[in-house]
């Protein structure tokens, strides 16, 4: 099987190139702007600018049986109005033109922000309602894809991605902060009050979970990308702190929580199961024929 991964040279990216390198039967094609960090990934690759006009992309970019497209650019700036203006515009040209050419199944990275301000547990059968540029833009992208599947006969997985953290992650992001906090050995750590609840899963995982759900031969549709374990981000940083051995202290409440999350939100994990379940039947049975 010949998989593509656009957005290879990213914070998830990465990981799920790694990932799909060990699988071993699988010949990995990567996809990204820069040549020089395609380069460091040890697989095949292709240089390849979305902003570019998307003719015969798919011959140029190997044919692949399966897109894992990750890319999106300007995160983690959730409400400026290029997600609309200029993400929206040149992803969907170029997911239509792959498959209008012939891609036969189609795995993107949603996000969690797609849910809006509704607390608690969020299943993926309840309706988007998004209140960040991001998070519509996102939401019109599945949207269309979905219309799309009236007029060309492909499989559509839609993943709605939560939390993350680990090696590599953006500079901006909290965990990143807490980890230069420690490495330039400050006493303190400003943040929120912490008590906001959130679905948190290593890069690792994420990135095997993403690979399982694309290359499993079932189940189509939208899946949280989850752990379905609620944490307090206060919790979150005090043990990533421990397991550091570090010496932080928290000036909690410093910071106002995001208007656009809610307190507390987490996913259901229910159909995430189903399609790792899938998988690996289907690696046991490849392995056992």
């Amino acid at each position: 099987m010949k998989v593509l991964v656009s957005g290879a040279t990213g914070f998830i990216g990465k990981q799920v190139v790694q990932f799909l390198q060990g699988l071993g039967q699988i010949r990995v094609l990567t996809s990204a702007r820069n040549e020089a960090k395609l380069k460091q990934l040890g697989a095949d690759y292709i240089v390849y600018d979305l902003d570019q006009e998307p003719e015969n992309c798919y011959e140029r970019l190997g044919r692949p049986e399966v897109l894992i497209h990750l890319a999106w650019e300007g995160l983690p700036n959730y409400q400026e109005s290029f997600h609309l203006d200029r993400n929206l515009v040149n992803h969907y040209r170029f997911l239509t033109s792959m498959i209008a050419q012939g891609l036969p199944s189609l795995t993107v990275t949603g996000t969690c922000y797609e849910y809006g301000l509704q607390n608690g547990c969020v299943q993926e059968e309840m309706p988007a309602d998004p209140t960040t540029c991001y998070g519509l833009a996102k939401d019109v992208l599945r949207r269309r894809l979905e219309a799309l599947q009236q007029e060309h006969p492909f499989r559509l997985r839609w993943l709605r991605l939560f939390f993350l953290h680990g090696p590599g992650q953006p500079d901006r992001t909290l965990m990143a902060q807490v980890n230069q906090a420690l490495a330039a050995g400050r006493e303190a750590f400003d943040m929120s009050g912490g008590e906001q609840l959130r679905d948190y899963l290593p890069v690792a995982e994420v990135a095997a979970l993403i690979a399982k759900v694309a290359l499993q031969p079932r189940h189509d549709g939208i899946f949280n990308i989850c752990s379905g374990q609620p944490i307090s981000v206060r919790r979150l940083v005090e043990e990533h702190i421990a397991a550091r051995g570090g010496r932080l202290r928290l000036n909690l409440g410093v910071f106002p929580y995001p208007a656009h999350e809610p307190l507390a939100f987490w996913g259901d994990p229910s159909r995430l199961r189903l399609a790792v379940a899938a998988f690996e039947e289907e690696q046991n049975h490849a392995a056992n024929p």
